[in-house]
C-alpha cells in the first residue's frame, strides 16, 4: 500500500483492509487520477479546440452519432466547419464574458423554429446563445453547450436539447426564490440544511437528497439533513467512512460546485486521441460536466441501489465543508438550466451556512469576551511576580480541563500541574509553531500516531490549544480530557471493504445494518470563537508581560546606575578623609615617636597600613564603578597587537615567574575597545604569573588562542569566536569558579601569591559583558584540541567572547 494511502487512512482501516481483502486494493481508489479517465458520459459529446485558430485537438468518439460528423474527421480540422464562424464567435464572446469566474460558461440553443437571436442584451450579457447544427436532411438540431478552458484549449460539451422544450426562466425563478427565502429564515446549520434538501428535491425530483457534513478536511462525514421518498430507509444521523470520498475526489468537489451522473450503467465514451501529443496524458477533464466517473464510485452507487446522482459542493472559506448528495432510483438527466439553478442554490446555501456560523460564533464570542475582560482586569491588578503562578479562571475561560502560563523553563506550581506527557509535547510543538498563532487539536493522539490507551498512559491529553509568546519557552496552553463519542456508521469505518452484490468492493450499508462504535482519543472540539479569544488573551498578556518587563528593566537600569554612582562617590569622597587619617598617624609617629612606647608605635603603624590598604581598595572600587559609566570606543583591532600592548605592562611579571607566553597561531581581528581589551589581557596575564605552578619541573606557560564556539543562546549550529587564555598553573577548583569572579574575592590569604585586592577577574568579567560577550572558566585547563598542558599544574582556562564581529585571521 502506498505511503499516500497510509497517511490518509487511519491505522485501523489499513490493518482491517489488509485482513479482510486479498483482491481489492483500496489504495488504487486513492491513487486513481479521476480527472484523467479519458472518457465522457454517452448522452453528450465533447470537442476541445484551440481558441486562436479553432483547430480541434480532442473529441469524444460519439460525435458521429450526436453531431453528425465522425470523430476522426474533426480532429485537426477547424471546429467552424461544424458550427460555423458566427456561432464560434459567439462561443468566444461568451467565454470572454465569463473570464475570471469559476466554472463553465453555459450557452444554449433555441428549439427548432425559434429565433437564433440572443435574448435582449446580447449573448455576452445574457449568457444564452443560439447554437444549432443542421443535418444532411436539412433538420436543425438544437444543443445546450457548456464551455470551459483547459490550459490552451476551449472545451465545448454538447448536450441535445431536452424534448420538453426550452427552459422558461419565469416558471423556474419563483421556486428558487422561495427556496432561498426559506434558507434565510433558518436559525442554525441543521435547520438550514434541512430546508435546503427539501428544496433541492423539489427542484430536481431525485428520490433521496441528503446534506452531508465532513468531520475535518480528510475525515468521515455525517448525514445531518435528509429528504426522501416513501419506502426508503432513513440515513439521517449516520456516519460514512472517509474512504467513501478519497482525497482527489474531495479536491475536485472543492473545485467544481456541481457533479451529475445521469446513469450509473452508462457506457463510457472514449476520447480521440486517447493521449494528447503535447502532454502524453488524456485530456484533463477536471472542469467537465460530461466527465466519466470512476468505476469504484459507480460500483459504490450500484451497491446501494442508486441509478443516478448529483452532488452539489458546500464550501466554507474556500474549503470543502460538505455536500448535498442526490440519489435517483432511475436514470435522470438534468438540463443545464436546472444544473445552473442547483449550482446557484449551492453557492447561496454555502453563503447562508457561513452567515449562520458567523452569527453563532459572534454570539459565542461575545460571552467569551465578557469573561476575558474579567480575567484581564484581575491580571492587571496583580503584582508582576504573580504571573509566574497559576492563573485563576484561565482554564474556565475556554471550558478546558486545565490551563497554564509557562514562563521559560519554570516548572508549574503543584497547584496547577501539567499532565505528565504534556511538557515535552509543548516543547516540541513550540519549536515549530509560529509565535502568536493559535495551534489546536481535539485529536492529539491521532496526530502523534498513538493509540488512545497509550496516549492516556503517557499523559498526553487528546485536546490541546496553545500559543507560544516567543522562542524562549513562554507560552499559554489549555488542555482537555477525552470525551468518548458514540457514533452510528452506515459502514464499519475499520472495514471499508466487504463483499457486496458486485463482489469484494466498497459497500456502505443503511440503517438496517448500522455499525455502532465509540470514537476514542478525542476531546470536545475547540470552536473558532475559543481560538479567537485565546489569540486576544495572548495579545493582551504579551503587552502586559512586555510592559512589566520593560518597567522592571528600567527599574533595574536605574538601580545599577544608582549603585555605580554610589560606588564612584563613595570611592572618591572617602579617599580624602582616609588620606587625612594616614597623614595624621604619620605625623604622630614623626613628632612624638621618641616618647611613645613600642605598643603605641605598632598600633599607629597598623593604622597607616590599614589606611593604605583601604586606599587601594577604594581605587579598585572607583575603577570598577567607572567601567559601568564610561562608554566604549569600539574599533576593528588586531588581537595580536593588543596582546603585544598588554605585555608592555604584564611582561615583567611573567618574566619574574618564568612564565612564557605562547601564541600557537596568528590571532584574528575583532571589534572592541582597545584600552578595555588590553586591560582584560593584562589582568589575565598577571593572574597567570601569580598562580604559576610551584613545581619547578616543566616549563611554565600561558597560551593565547582564538577558537570557534557555539553561540550562547543563539541559533542551533551558529558559531562565534572566543578568546581563551590558559595556563598550566595551580588551577582553580571548579566549585570556586563563580566566587573568583566576584568583587574582592581571592583564593588565598591576602599576603600570599603576590597580594592583590581580588578585583582583577571581576573587572575582566564586567568589561566582557559591557562588550555584549560572556566569560567562563575551565579547570583543569585543556587545549582546544582536547589535550592537557604539559608540565606544571592542572592550570586554568579563561574563555571569553565579545559582541563584535570577527573579520578574519
Amino acid at each position: 500500500m502506498s505511503d499516500e494511502v497510509r497517511g490518509w487512512l487511519s491505522p485501523k482501516a489499513v490493518a482491517a483492509e489488509a485482513g479482510v481483502s486479498q483482491e481489492f486494493d483500496l489504495s488504487q481508489c486513492v491513487r486513481e487520477p479521476i480527472h484523467l479517465l479519458g472518457g465522457v458520459q454517452s448522452y453528450g459529446a465533447l470537442i476541445a479546440a484551440r481558441p486562436h485558430d479553432a483547430v480541434v485537438d480532442t473529441v469524444s468518439r460519439n460525435t458521429d452519432e450526436l453531431l453528425g460528423r465522425a470523430a476522426a474527421e474533426l480532429v485537426g480540422r477547424p471546429v467552424t466547419e461544424l458550427i460555423g464562424e458566427d456561432q464560434w464567435a459567439l462561443v468566444l464572446e461568451s467565454v470572454e464574458a465569463a473570464a475570471g469566474l469559476e466554472g463553465p460558461a453555459v450557452v444554449s440553443a433555441p428549439a427548432p423554429g425559434d429565433s437564433a437571436a440572443a435574448s435582449p442584451g446580447g449573448p455576452a450579457a445574457s449568457g444564452v446563445l443560439a447554437l444549432s447544427l443542421e443535418s444532411e436532411d436539412g433538420r436543425v438540431r438544437p444543443f445546450d453547450v457548456t464551455v470551459h478552458r483547459v490550459a490552451e484549449l476551449l472545451v465545448l460539451e454538447f448536450e441535445p436539447r431536452a424534448a420538453d422544450g426550452p427552459f422558461v426562466f419565469q416558471n423556474f425563478y419563483p421556486r428558487v426564490r422561495r427556496a432561498l427565502h426559506r434558507l434565510q429564515g433558518a436559525a442554525d446549520v441543521t435547520e438550514c440544511c434541512a430546508a435546503a434538501v427539501r428544496e433541492v428535491q423539489a427542484l430536481t425530483g431525485y428520490d433521496r437528497v441528503v446534506a452531508y457534513r465532513f468531520d475535518g478536511a480528510d475525515g468521515p462525514g455525517q448525514v445531518i439533513a435528509e429528504a426522501r421518498n416513501e419506502g426508503r430507509e432513513p440515513w439521517l444521523g449516520l456516519w460514512f467512512p472517509a474512504s467513501d470520498i478519497p482525497p482527489q475526489a474531495r479536491r475536485l468537489y472543492a473545485r467544481n460546485w456541481i457533479r451529475v451522473i445521469g446513469d450509473v450503467d452508462d457506457a463510457t465514451v472514449g476520447l480521440l486521441p486517447e493521449l494528447r501529443e503535447g502532454t502524453g496524458e488524456p485530456l484533463d477533464l477536471s472542469g467537465s460536466i460530461l466527465r466519466t466517473v470512476s468505476g469504484y464510485h459507480l460500483e459504490y452507487l450500484r451497491n446501494i441501489g442508486v441509478a443516478s446522482s448529483m452532488s452539489v459542493s458546500l464550501l466554507h472559506d474556500g474549503e470543502l465543508w460538505g455536500l448535498i448528495a442526490c440519489h435517483g432510483d432511475e436514470p435522470k438527466r438534468l438540463t443545464p438550466e436546472v444544473r445552473a439553478a442547483c449550482e446557484f442554490f449551492g453557492i447561496a446555501l454555502s453563503l447562508q451556512l457561513a452567515a449562520v456560523a458567523e452569527r453563532e460564533q459572534a454570539d459565542e464570542l461575545s460571552g467569551y469576551r465578557r469573561a476575558l475582560a474579567t480575567l484581564l482586569a484581575r491580571l492587571s491588578a496583580q503584582a508582576p511576580e504573580a504571573l509566574a503562578e497559576p492563573v485563576p479562571g484561565l482554564a474556565e475561560l475556554l471550558h478546558a480541563d486545565g490551563a497554564v502560563l509557562l514562563r521559560g523553563a519554570e516548572t508549574p506550581t503543584p497547584g496547577d500541574p501539567l499532565p505528565a506527557g504534556l511538557r515535552g509535547l509543548l516543547e516540541r510543538l513550540a519549536d515549530t509553531a509560529p509565535v502568536g498563532e493559535v495551534w489546536s487539536s481535539d485529536r492529539v493522539p491521532e496526530l502523534l500516531g498513538l493509540e488512545p490507551a497509550d496516549a492516556q498512559a503517557q499523559g498526553v491529553p487528546p485536546g490541546l490549544l496553545f500559543l507560544p509568546f516567543n522562542r524562549d519557552g513562554d507560552l499559554l496552553a489549555w488542555w482537555r480530557h477525552e470525551l468518548p463519542a458514540p457514533r452510528e456508521w452506515a459502514a464499519d469505518p475499520a472495514r471499508p471493504v466487504r463483499t457486496g452484490p458486485s463482489g469484494e468492493r466498497l459497500t456502505p450499508r443503511g440503517s438496517s445494518a448500522v455499525h455502532r462504535a465509540t470514537v476514542r482519543g478525542r476531546s470536545a472540539p475547540w470552536t473558532p470563537a475559543q481560538r479567537v479569544v485565546a489569540g486576544e488573551l495572548w495579545r493582551e498578556m504579551s503587552g502586559l508581560l512586555s510592559g512589566r518587563l520593560a518597567a522592571r528593566n528600567a527599574e533595574l537600569a536605574r538601580t545599577n546606575e544608582d549603585l555605580d554612582s554610589f560606588a564612584h562617590a563613595a570611592a572618591h569622597d572617602l579617599k580624602e578623609p582616609l588620606r587625612g587619617i594616614s597623614n595624621a598617624a604619620a605625623f604622630i609617629v614623626e613628632d612624638a615617636g621618641a616618647v611613645l612606647d613600642a605598643t603605641s608605635l605598632r598600633r599607629l603603624t597598623t593604622v597607616r597600613r590599614l589606611a593604605e590598604r583601604m586606599d587601594g581598595l577604594l581605587d579598585s572600587l572607583l575603577h570598577f564603578s567607572l567601567l559601568g559609566q564610561v562608554g566604549l570606543e569600539q574599533e576593528l583591532l588586531s588581537l595580536d597587537d593588543v596582546v603585544d600592548d598588554a605585555l608592555l605592562v604584564a611582561g615583567d611579571r611573567l618574566a619574574e615567574q618564568g612564565v612564557t607566553l605562547v601564541r600557537p597561531a596568528p590571532l584574528p581581528r575583532l571589534r572592541a575597545d582597545r584600552a578595555r581589551l588590553r586591560e582584560v589581557l593584562e589582568n589575565l596575564f598577571v593572574n597567570a604569573a601569580k598562580y604559576a605552578a610551584d613545581d619547578a619541573e616543566g616549563e611554565r606557560r600561558v597560551w593565547v588562542e582564538a577558537v570557534p564556539v557555539a553561540e550562547p543562546g543563539g541559533a542551533a549550529g551558529r558559531e562565534v569566536t572566543a578568546v581563551v587564555v590558559r595556563d598550566n598553573g595551580i588551577g582553580i577548583p571548579p566549585e570556586q569558579h563563580e566566587d573568583v569572579l566576584q568583587l574582592f574575592r581571592r583564593l588565598h590569604r591576602r599576603e600570599e601569591r603576590g597580594g592583590g585586592s581580588g578585583v582583577g577577574l571581576a573587572v575582566v568579567k564586567r568589561i566582557v559583558e559591557r562588550h555584549g560577550g560572556r566569560l567562563w572558566l575551565e579547570s583543569p585547563a585543556t587545549a582546544p584540541d582536547g589535550s592537557r598542558p604539559q608540565g606544571g599544574g592542572p592550570g586554568t582556562a579563561v574563555w571569553f567572547t565579545l559582541g563584535g564581529a570577527v573579520e578574519g585571521r
